[in-house]
């Protein structure tokens, strides 16, 4: 795959009850406020869980994460679907390797910004 500056990728992804309960066992991540049904009965999605549609993006490019950086704007709920827009923001060609940087808007189905996210990391030749 050829990764070019400005290149737009894009996954939509609804979270289910069971994958945030699943995610909590595996995390230990159990907080009060993931376990606990709101008012309308949905559970908070962790952010981690969240940030889970761009690491699926960034492994359809081979991309491999040297850093991540995640800025959680507003909670995301069972039942919500959240689109993951990634833009390629930089891309330097070095033996046997890119270097790769990644820019990243989510939304939930609003079209409210529920994540900010920056990335750089590599891909193999």
């Amino acid at each position: 795959m050829t990764i070019s500056v400005g290149d737009v990728f894009t996954w939509v992804r609804t979270f289910k009850e069971e994958e945030t309960l699943q995610f909590a066992q595996i995390t230990g991540d159990q907080g009060r406020h993931h376990m606990e049904r709101d008012e309308q009965g949905r559970l908070m999605v962790h952010g981690l869980l969240t940030a889970s549609i761009g690491t699926k993006i960034g492994g359809d490019m081979n991309y491999i994460a040297r850093q991540m950086n995640s800025e959680f704007l507003r909670p995301v709920f069972t039942g919500d679907t959240v689109t993951c827009e990634l833009i390629v923001t930089k891309v330097d060609k070095q033996q046997g390797f890119t270097n790769v940087a990644v820019k990243s808007t989510y939304k939930n189905q609003h079209d409210k910004e529920v994540m900010l996210a920056t990335s750089y990391g590599v891909i193999r030749d």
